[in-house]
């Protein structure tokens, strides 16, 4: 029997029928809006989210046939806030994304006041917009309307999986898995469960909060009624980039992953051993099993990578599609001088900054949207340099290669510049798409379609290797450079 995976990211869902031996039977995609209501802001309408879930779910159901699916998996765009109602299960406001900056004189507050340490050795992570707890404080500061009724229990909080699995249940769940929690800046990693002292650091009611379950296994089924007239066990969870990890088959200690969409994240898988950065990387939960046991992996979180390449297009109009950005930065031998950082929504990891903004330097009279378009590829490949370098000591043992997936991994230039700057062989897999993968992996494991992790591992196979050649020291040093004087601007 086959998977349906649902993907819903940052800028729309995808669903995949997954085989049992690891191939994509069919697929469907749908977008949804984005929305940017101020600088720095960016949100999405949660029904936006739900309708092209069932667009893309119907397109893949179609070919395959619903007769042929066991069960489904789900994986998402992590750390975005969402509220909706119990009972409705409409939403009273947009969602504030993961990418969404308006969080950062909060941040600073409570970092002045002292509690990044504290908030750090629970979570992993550090004080950043970036991740749920803050943008929910923001709500209960600044939209009290919609705030009394999570305060009531009228409305619950989640991020995207909770909201999707509410809508595919009907509302009878309200779930997240342990890879979602471990994003919110409220879930005790260690001890594997929401933190009472976390939760009144940021405001937020416990009793608004999904209950965590494990990553693979059954958790609902979903509600033939708002769900295609299909009743199917919801079997696998996992935020996007643990979902890609497990997709990858990283399950050995030092197995890596870096997953290219709208922004770019190096995973390294520690097993049951949460490593502790010292460097500005990320501690994190990779999945919970069935029993209740966690993996843990390291994390560089680099926010902007793929969505370059969108602005590009769209932005700019520099390309008709994203795929035209190969062949385009194939016209010249370099970027011209030119170096871009794009910062659009600050910075990730390492320098963490969100008052940083994008850049272009090096513009001159002979510079063509070719020099730009290769500017951008460079960047991606540096941005990723950035976190492997430090990642190198921590959580990187020597002869590791580097295996690469989503949508930006499709570009064979990108793909030789990241082996050269990382002097590391990258591998790309036949399945791109190793988030949905990875959902389904969860779900098929956790249903009996595949027996043990090695089973799946055995599915994975190689579309291309990519050998390092010559590394360009000089360019690299010339975007620290650059990178240093985006920072502060937006303050």
């Amino acid at each position: 029997m086959s998977v349906l995976a649902i993907d819903a990211g940052t800028t729309g869902v995808t669903a995949l029928i997954i085989n049992p031996d690891g191939t994509v039977a069919s697929r469907g995609y749908a977008e949804f809006r984005q929305y940017y209501p101020e600088p720095g802001w960016v949100e999405h309408l949660p029904e936006g989210i739900w309708q092209a879930t069932l667009a893309a779910c119907g397109q893949a159901l179609g070919p395959a046939g619903a007769a042929a699916v066991s069960c489904v998996g789900v994986t998402n765009q992590r750390e975005t806030a969402v509220i909706w109602d119990r009972a409705t299960l409409a939403a009273p406001r947009r969602a504030i994304v993961w990418q969404d900056r308006r969080t950062a004189g909060l941040c600073a507050r409570l970092r002045e006041a002292g509690h990044e340490e504290r908030v750090r050795a629970l979570t992993g992570l550090r004080l950043d917009p970036y991740f749920t707890a803050t943008k929910l404080t923001w709500l209960a500061e600044n939209d009290p309307a919609v705030w009394s009724g999570v305060l009531d229990g009228s409305l619950a909080a989640g991020t995207v999986d909770s909201y999707l699995i509410a809508r595919l249940t009907g509302g009878r769940r309200h779930v997240t898995d342990a890879s979602n929690a471990s994003r919110t800046l409220l879930f005790d990693i260690e001890a594997g469960q929401w933190s009472a002292e976390l939760c009144d650091l940021f405001g937020v009611p416990p009793h608004a909060l999904p209950e965590v379950v494990p990553s693979s296994g059954i958790t609902g089924h979903t509600d033939p009624a708002a769900f295609g007239g299909l009743s199917l066990p919801i079997a696998g969870i996992a935020g996007d980039q643990q979902a890609a990890l497990f997709g990858q088959a990283c399950f050995t200690p030092g197995d890596i992953k870096c997953t290219y969409g709208t922004g770019s994240f190096v995973l390294s898988a520690t097993g049951g051993t949460i490593v502790r950065s010292a460097a500005g990387l990320l501690s994190t939960v990779a999945w919970m099993d069935s029993a209740g046991t966690l993996a843990y992996a390291l994390e560089g979180s680099v926010f902007v990578t793929g969505a370059a390449v969108q602005w590009l297009r769209d932005g700019l109009g520099l390309l008709d599609n994203a795929a035209q950005s190969e062949a385009l930065a194939r016209t010249v031998p370099d970027s011209g001088g030119v170096v871009f950082v794009p910062a659009l929504t600050g910075l990730g990891a390492p320098d963490w900054d969100p008052d940083a903004r994008g850049a272009v330097f090096g513009l001159t009279r002979g510079t063509t949207r070719a020099h730009l378009v290769r500017a951008t590829l460079d960047a991606i490949a540096f941005e990723v340099r950035d976190v492997a370098d430090l990642m190198a000591a921590e959580a990187w043992p020597a002869g590791s290669v580097l295996r690469v997936d989503g949508g930006a991994s499709a570009n064979d230039l990108l793909m030789q510049l990241q082996a050269d700057q990382l002097q590391v062989a990258v591998e790309r897999p036949v399945v791109a798409e190793t988030t949905a993968l990875g959902a389904a992996f969860l779900a098929g494991l956790g249903t009996g379609v595949w027996s043990t992790p090695a089973e799946l591992a055995a599915t994975w196979k190689l579309d291309r290797r990519f050998v390092p050649g010559a590394r360009d020291d000089r360019a690299y040093a010339r975007w620290r450079q650059a990178v240093e004087r985006t920072k502060g601007w937006a303050r």
